[in-house]
């Protein structure tokens, strides 16, 4: 039975701040949930499901039974779906260093669905690291999490101050997505670099466009005004991976 401290304490979650503090974040549904389980970097803080799903996954020792109308109060789902679970964030080993390897890079990405498309994007193609600016969404709110299908688990999601990053560390190239580049069709395949996907609306900024090696688009043949972050992403890596 779910206590009202763990309700509020679950809502909460809603918030930026609260995850930060607590290190955690929530995630729902039994594909999202089972995929976290079994993850060798992040570790379960706690489990809400209902009846349906504890009777079914008798291996998951630790949990709290709900009803579907304490589940409908605690998700952040349209349609709750049988399980709520709390993680650790995930813990990486790796070091960051970005030299021999392709990296993506988000510069005020505000939309959640964008960033967690962009996150399986990421794990689809072996990124191992997307660095985001500061005020991009962040990768641990709850449509993010749900977005990323279980990639959150696989791919380090870093937040930065992108000027004072790029200032400080020794980047391969910087590759910048824009409308009027030159054609990702027209370029050689690359092993290392940095992809940059800008603002939904404003696009990239002009510090990290001056100083990038190359501007890059996929060439319009129809009259759409734009293509969808993430789609854009996943065309220029599908296109400039070797």
């Amino acid at each position: 039975m779910l206590t009202k401290a763990q309700a509020k304490y679950i809502q909460n979650l809603g918030h930026k701040k609260l995850r930060d503090d607590e290190n955690v974040f929530v995630a729902e549904g039994p594909k999202l949930v089972l995929e976290l389980l079994q993850s060798h970097t992040v570790q379960l803080h706690s489990l809400y499901a209902d009846e349906a799903f504890i009777r079914s996954h008798p291996e998951i020792k630790y949990h709290v039974e709900v009803s579907a109308p304490e589940l409908e109060r605690i998700s952040f789902l349209t349609t709750p779906n049988q399980v709520l679970a709390i993680f650790q964030k995930p813990v990486f080993n790796q070091q960051n260093n970005l030299k021999g390897k392709i990296s993506i890079m988000l510069d005020k990405v505000q939309d959640p669905g964008n960033v967690g498309s962009i996150v399986r994007i990421a794990d689809w193609f072996a990124i191992e690291t997307i660095i985001c600016s500061k005020d991009s969404a962040d990768v641990f709110n709850p449509k993010v999490v749900q977005s990323t299908m279980g990639s959150i688990a696989r791919v380090n999601v870093l937040y930065e101050n992108l000027d004072d990053f790029i200032s400080k560390n020794d980047l391969p190239g910087i590759y910048a997505t824009t409308l009027d580049g030159k054609s990702v069709y027209e370029m050689e395949k690359i092993t290392e670099g940095i992809i940059v996907t800008g603002n939904e609306s404003n696009g990239i900024s002009d510090k990290i466009l001056q100083i990038a090696r190359e501007q890059i688009t996929i060439p319009r043949v129809g009259k759409a005004e734009s293509l969808n972050a993430a789609v854009a992403t996943g065309i220029i890596v599908s296109r400039l991976l070797a």
